[in-house]
Parts: C-alpha cells; sequence; structure tokens
C-alpha cells in the first residue's frame, strides 16, 4: 500500500511558506497576487540554485544567473494563511492555495466576482515523485478536465491546442521536420496555458528546470488514477510557477514579463533578409554574393540584410567557426563593403562546435574550453554535421570571453553587422559529461539550454561592446524561455509542402503564447524541392506579416529560393515585397510594444476574443498587433478564403475592398494568387510606410490607415518613432505622434498631438480612409473637403 507523507509547516518568512514532511522539504512563494511559485528541492548543486529564464522585466541576466533565492524582482504582497490538521490555505486578493498536508495535494482557486473558482488541482494519487516512488526524475501529476484547453510548449508542431497530445522538451536539429507531427524540435520552453470551457479562466505554468522532459496533456490513460496530466523532467528539481489569468492574454503577457523584455533591436531587422546555403557553399561563393546584391538592384527587390552561411568558414568540405575560407571568398573586406554600399547589413552564421579538425582544436582542449568527459580529463565527442567535434563550454568564464574576443576580432572587425547562432542545440548524448558550471563543474544534462542561452548571451555581449552605439540585432535558432532577452528566431529547417505554411503559422503562435514574440519561418521552406510559384507565393504573403521575414533555403535540387525564381511571376513578387516593406512601419510599433508594454506581435484570434467560443475552434488565421487580421490561403489551388470575423463591438473592414462587416460574420472572400485577405478592427489607426518603394530609395515617408468607427467611439493611438539603428531610444530620445480619432454617425473628428525628443525624418502623414467613406471630416478644427487621402502635418 502507497502511504501518503503527512507534512506541516516548518517556517513562515519572506513569503515563503515551508512544509516539511519527513526528509521531503516544500516551499510555496508569495510573488504576485496571480503568480505563485511552488519549489521541492531533490538535488543539490549550486548552479540548480540559479536561473536564467526567470529575469522578470530585465534586458540582460549575468552569466551566472540570477539567484532562485532573490525576491527582489517581486512585489511580495500580502497574503493570509490559514491553518488547520488536514490543509493550510494560503491567498491574496487574486489567488488561493489548499494545500491538503497528507501527500501536499495543491487545490488552486480564483477569484471571480468575488467568488472562488476551482481551477486546478494535483491528482490524488501519486502526484510526486515522493521517495522515489515513480522512478527517476521530477515527475508532477494534476488532473485534466475534458474541457480544458491547452496552448504553449514553445515552438511545437501540430494543433495550437495540444489536448491529447504528448510532447518531448528536447532540443534537436530536426532538419525538414513535418511541421504537423515532429517532435521534439530546437527550443526548451517547459511552460503551457491551461484554458477551461466552463470556467473560462486561463492560467500557466513554468517549470524551470532545464533537463529534457516530457509534458502528457491528456494522452496518456490509466484507469487508476482517474483523467490526468503530468510533467516530467529527467533530473534536477521540481520548481513551477503558477501564474493566474484569468484571460489567456493575462497568462502570456505575465509569462513574458517574468521571462525579460524583448529585445528593442534595429528597424532593418524588420525587412526583407536574404539568405540560402547554396551561395557560401558555392565554389565562387564571392561572385554568387554579388549576383544577389546586382540581382536585387536589377529586379528592383528592396531588401535590408543577407544572412550568412556557414559556408564561409569551409576547409574543404568541412565548416570551421571563425574561419574565413580565402578560396570562396577571396576579399571579405570587398564582399561586404559591396552589401554595405548597397544599404544592405550582413549577419554571419556562427556555430558552437569545433570540428577534431578546427585549426584551433587543439589549443582549445588544452585549455579545457569544451564540455569534458565525465572525469574532466579530455573534451566530451559528439557528431555534429558530417564530423565530430566538441561543443563549447559557456559556464568557463574564458571561453565567454574567447567566443566574444572572436567575434569581434573575425567577424565584426571586418564589418559584419550582427551573428546568427546556428546549429545550437547541444545535441549531447552522454549523460555524464561536464559543463564547468563556473567552478562547480555539472553534468551538462541539467543545463544544455542555458548553454545556448549563453552562447547567445557571449555574442550580444560582443557586439554591444564592439558597436556601443548600436543596438544589436541576433538570431539563434535554438533557446530556453527568456530568449526574447537577447534574439529573434525562427522556426528553424522546416520542409517544402503546403501543410508546412499552416502549421508553422501554429507553431509561431505557441512560440508567441509562450513570450517569444520576435520570429519568423523559412520562407519556401529550408529543404526539399524548390517551392513551385503558387506555393512560393503564398508563402510569401503569410511571411510578410511576420517579424522576420527571410527566405532561405538549401533545396536538393540545387536551386535557390529568390523573389526572381520565376520570371513569369516577378511583378507579382516584386509587389508583395514591396507590400512588406509598405507594413514595416506597423510592425515596428507592434515589435515597440512588445519590447515596453509585453504584448505579443501575433495572437491567434481567440487572444483578444475569448469571449467568442468560434475563435477557438481551430483555424488558420491571426492578429498582428492587436488590429489587423490575416486569413492567408494555405491550400493549393484554392482562390478563394472562408473567413470568420471575430465578434468585436464595431466590426470590421476589408482592407483590398474597404467593406464593412458587423463582428461574428462569416464570408467567402475572393483570394486570387495576387491578394492577402485582411480585415482591420473598426477603429484601428494603422501606420505604414509611404511614397516610392524601391530598392534604391531610402526615404522615410510616413502614411497612416484610418479605419473609423461607423457609429459613435473614440480611438487613441500613439505611433511610436526613433532613429530605428541606435541606442539613444534609452536615452529618452524618441517621439509619439498622437492620432485620436473620435466618430458619430455625421463626423470623423481627428486631432494629433506630437511629444518627444527624436526629429521626425518626414514633415507629414499621407491619411487614408476607406474609399466609401462620406462623412465629414474635421482635423485639428477644420473641415476636410478633400478626403482620399489627405494630409496631417507633422
Amino acid at each position: 500500500m502507497i502511504k501518503d507523507i503527512k507534512f506541516s509547516i516548518n517556517a513562515v518568512e519572506n513569503n515563503t511558506i515551508i512544509l516539511r514532511g519527513g526528509d521531503t522539504i516544500a516551499h510555496v512563494y508569495i510573488l504576485e497576487e496571480d503568480v505563485f511559485r511552488v519549489y521541492i528541492p531533490e538535488e543539490q548543486h549550486p548552479l540548480l540554485n540559479r536561473t536564467w529564464t526567470i529575469t522578470p522585466e530585465a534586458e540582460d541576466v549575468a552569466k551566472e544567473g540570477r539567484e532562485k533565492s532573490d525576491l527582489s524582482p517581486f512585489t511580495l504582497p500580502h497574503f493570509q494563511l490559514h491553518e488547520s490538521k488536514n490543509e493550510i490555505e494560503i491567498f491574496t486578493d487574486k489567488l488561493r492555495i489548499v494545500i491538503e498536508l497528507n501527500g501536499l495535494k495543491f487545490h488552486w482557486f480564483a477569484k471571480v466576482n468575488e467568488q472562488w473558482i476551482n481551477i486546478a488541482n494535483d491528482r490524488q494519487t501519486q502526484n510526486y515523485n515522493f521517495n522515489k516512488s515513480l522512478g527517476t526524475g521530477v515527475y508532477h501529476y494534476l488532473e485534466r478536465n475534458t474541457n480544458d484547453h491547452y496552448y504553449g510548449l514553445g515552438e511545437k508542431g501540430g494543433p495550437l491546442n495540444k489536448v491529447g497530445k504528448r510532447y518531448r522538451m528536447k532540443t534537436i536539429d530536426a532538419m525538414g521536420y513535418d511541421a504537423e507531427h515532429t517532435d521534439p524540435l530546437y527550443k526548451h520552453i517547459p511552460y503551457y496555458i491551461t484554458y477551461n470551457d466552463d470556467t473560462e479562466i486561463a492560467y500557466g505554468l513554468y517549470y524551470d528546470n532545464y533537463s529534457d522532459a516530457i509534458f502528457d496533456l491528456g494522452n496518456e490513460l490509466d484507469n487508476y488514477h482517474g483523467l490526468y496530466r503530468y510533467y516530467h523532467a529527467t533530473k534536477g528539481n521540481l520548481d513551477y510557477y503558477f501564474m493566474l489569468g484569468p484571460r489567456i492574454k493575462n497568462v502570456v503577457e505575465t509569462f513574458s514579463r517574468l521571462t525579460g523584455k524583448t529585445i528593442m533591436p534595429p528597424k532593418w531587422s524588420l525587412g526583407y533578409s536574404g539568405s540560402t546555403m547554396t551561395y557560401t557553399d558555392a565554389p565562387d561563393a564571392q561572385e554568387q554574393l554579388k549576383k544577389f546584391v546586382e540581382s536585387c538592384r536589377e529586379y528592383d527587390i528592396p531588401c535590408d540584410s543577407f544572412q550568412l552561411s556557414s559556408g564561409y568558414t569551409s576547409i574543404g568540405d568541412k565548416r570551421y567557426v571563425f574561419n574565413w575560407d580565402y578560396s570562396k571568398i577571396p576579399s571579405p573586406d570587398e564582399m561586404i563593403e559591396n552589401f554595405q554600399n548597397n544599404g544592405i547589413k550582413l549577419c554571419a552564421n556562427i556555430k558552437p562546435v569545433l570540428l577534431k579538425g578546427h585549426p584551433l582544436y587543439n589549443e582549445l582542449a588544452e585549455n579545457n574550453y569544451f564540455i569534458m568527459s565525465k572525469d574532466l580529463d579530455e573534451p566530451e565527442v559528439s557528431q555534429f554535421w558530417d564530423d565530430i567535434g566538441s561543443y563549447l563550454d559557456f559556464t568557463n568564464d574564458q571561453t565567454f570571453d574567447w567566443w566574444k574576443d572572436k567575434i569581434k576580432t573575425q567577424l565584426l572587425s571586418y564589418g559584419i553587422d550582427s551573428t546568427w547562432n546556428d546549429n545550437n542545440e547541444y545535441e549531447i548524448w552522454d549523460e555524464n559529461a561536464k559543463a564547468l558550471g563556473f567552478g562547480d563543474p555539472i553534468s551538462v544534462s541539467y543545463i544544455k539550454p542555458i548553454q545556448t542561452m549563453l552562447m547567445m548571451k557571449a555574442s550580444y555581449e560582443a557586439q554591444r561592446e564592439f558597436f556601443p552605439d548600436v543596438r544589436p540585432y541576433l538570431i539563434s535558432r535554438s533557446g530556453a524561455a527568456g530568449m526574447q532577452k537577447y534574439v529573434q528566431t525562427w522556426s528553424g529547417d522546416n520542409f517544402t509542402e503546403w501543410k508546412t505554411i499552416r502549421f508553422n503559422i501554429k507553431m509561431g503562435l505557441s512560440l508567441s503564447m509562450s513570450g517569444v514574440y520576435n520570429f519568423g519561418h523559412d520562407v519556401g521552406g529550408f529543404s526539399g524541392k524548390a517551392p513551385d510559384p503558387e506555393l512560393f507565393i503564398r508563402w510569401i504573403q503569410n511571411g510578410i506579416f511576420h517579424p522576420r521575414f527571410t527566405i532561405h533555403s538549401w533545396n536538393e535540387d540545387k536551386t535557390v529560393n529568390v523573389p526572381w525564381m520565376y520570371p513569369e511571376y516577378l511583378d507579382l513578387i516584386r509587389g508583395l515585397m514591396k507590400e512588406r516593406v509598405k507594413w514595416i512601419p506597423f510592425l515596428y510599433q507592434a515589435l515597440h510594444k512588445a519590447h515596453k508594454d509585453y504584448k505579443p506581435i501575433l495572437t491567434p484570434t481567440f487572444y483578444q476574443f475569448d469571449h467568442d467560443k468560434q475563435t477557438f475552434e481551430e483555424n488558420d488565421d491571426f492578429i498582428v498587433g492587436d488590429q489587423l487580421l490575416i486569413c492567408n490561403v494555405v491550400e493549393e489551388g484554392a482562390r478563394h478564403r472562408d473567413v470568420y470575423l471575430p465578434d468585436n463591438k464595431h466590426g470590421w473592414y476589408d482592407i483590398n475592398s474597404d467593406k464593412f462587416y458587423p463582428g461574428r460574420t462569416n464570408l467567402k472572400t475572393d483570394a486570387p494568387l495576387d491578394t492577402i485577405p485582411m480585415y482591420a478592427q473598426a477603429g484601428s489607426i494603422l501606420p505604414i510606410r509611404d511614397g516610392e518603394i524601391a530598392f534604391h530609395n531610402n526615404i522615410e515617408e510616413r502614411g497612416v490607415l484610418l479605419f473609423p468607427y461607423k457609429n459613435n467611439g473614440v480611438t487613441e493611438e500613439y505611433i511610436y518613432e526613433d532613429d530605428g539603428q541606435t541606442i539613444h531610444y534609452k536615452d529618452g530620445e524618441y517621439t509619439y505622434i498622437k492620432i485620436k480619432m473620435e466618430c458619430n454617425d455625421e463626423l470623423i473628428d481627428i486631432n494629433t498631438e506630437v511629444e518627444g525628443e527624436y526629429k521626425l525624418p518626414y514633415e507629414k502623414i499621407t491619411c487614408y480612409l476607406p474609399k466609401l467613406e462620406q462623412r465629414k471630416v474635421k482635423v485639428n478644427g477644420q473641415i476636410i473637403t478633400n478626403l482620399h487621402p489627405f494630409v496631417l502635418n507633422v
């Protein structure tokens, strides 16, 4: 017979209740009124007492991590504690736990309309792995409700709602993955949201543990335990944060705040970024790269950056980080200068592994810069690409500094603008391989995702130090919760097929729900055959509305995905590439809100409209900012699109036709190959790039799309502007253009104010109303007669 351990209160101090049952100690921290932490330590090691992911409102964290015992980042609110013989009760004004002392079973309650509603419960049988009764590792079993929805887990394939699925949390190089079925993928974010249809309350769970894990969200069924779900980590301690919504959006923004600010990158990071492995793998790589720039100019394709794939580091047929292959690129200075002269930034690929044949391998091995064997006497050796090598150990201060120095001397000093941190999943299968652990050696299997985080932090520091006045821009394929502090990311090496667009949309939205807002997907597909023209066009249409817009490929048929790959469709594709540029001010506005206010850039429709149950049905739509609904075509041959306009108060405008529709409307819209179905909420004020858009034109002109309420309503938008490049915005060098739009049946009354220290690069804003709009328009007190368009002076 399994006997429950009886717990009792051992101490109450510093907003922490410490419970003891036999040899087991449990800590309950009341961090915020709606955020509690439960910590049950089982293994002892100094690094297990640190966190790199829970860094509330921080833009950076020390490389050694933050001590988990440091509660200073939290408000530590007043709480009440009631104790009886068999249970204790802990509550704030928003969140309450009732803990059964026999077996330590947690019951969670949310306060809604002055009523406490039970929203989550530990499983009543064997909820935790006390005395290793469940085997090795960390377990947490909770009850499962048949009306639960589960969202998050970072970058995961399949449907957006993860109910009934089992996922592995393990970082792996999944090139050519099936976006519907492949698991695991590249990132480690052990966090998910539960939303219940009956209570209409959401909460989040984040497990601050970096070992490989499993989340079973209803796939497993065992007659002896009722309906349940569970988390299982192979190592470490049980350490989880419970975040109350009550709405889904509250959970997401709370988790984003807990894991740190989204980095504010340069504006050029939102432009088209060219990339392909084919060019740098070619024996005449420098000539191929030169032709890319010439083609952008020839075909009038605006391009802001190019991602230099790892072929530039080759020696023979292998890749050696920080090595320049002068046979392929005889003059890196000349190559880089050509990109710079054409206004294109360069982002260079770097990898955290040195192959055994690397010219520097022996030197680094002698200095113990690598992850080491269990006895710390030789480097651990892993399979990496088409050879073997050793992963760098970023918990070694000397390795960390060496990496920074190499980025500065081998890349930034040449004129490279940014780093592409790639192949950084730390696929080390030896469970006994050791990291230095900043002086406290530890099995790397406890902290593989932290190695990745430290790699990107070292790259970030190198860029900050070398270009002290310039915003760092980095990308990383792998990462952990909180990676948004340093990098933009993408969904890795996807496969070229129609369903990839659909499931990459869901994968990206899962990232958004997990606090990682700045992302995109390889447009056109990375591996497989070249996309046919229709697939390529639809993929570009989808990519336009993601923060990262990169066309990248390594096609098995040796073709290259570029905007001019299909001459017969060049005019259409050129128009789409310029459409992206048109929307950059709106995306920059959304990115600033992500940085400043923890607001996601892309969200599923239920994020805003959770009162509308139809939005919870799986669909292919997403909202950009909180105003623009995008309904991409993701099916071959489709020239119409079924669209559902969520239930909002004031209705929607079809941006392509200017037609107005009330919320809760189902419609079938025309979607020919040159059309993206998109809808703006009434009351929206959307900044856009105006004027000529061309490869050669960098003149910043501004427009605004105005979508007035059909009846009474007031909206305000604060359009954010800064220089888009430097860190001077941190010193207050930015400007807000406040646009207030007040509507009634007869009049649209618009008033503007400009506040801030940044000098705008334009003196007017061209305003566009729906062409069918017939009401009078007043601007700053004066009636405007010529409405389509009209001009605001700023």
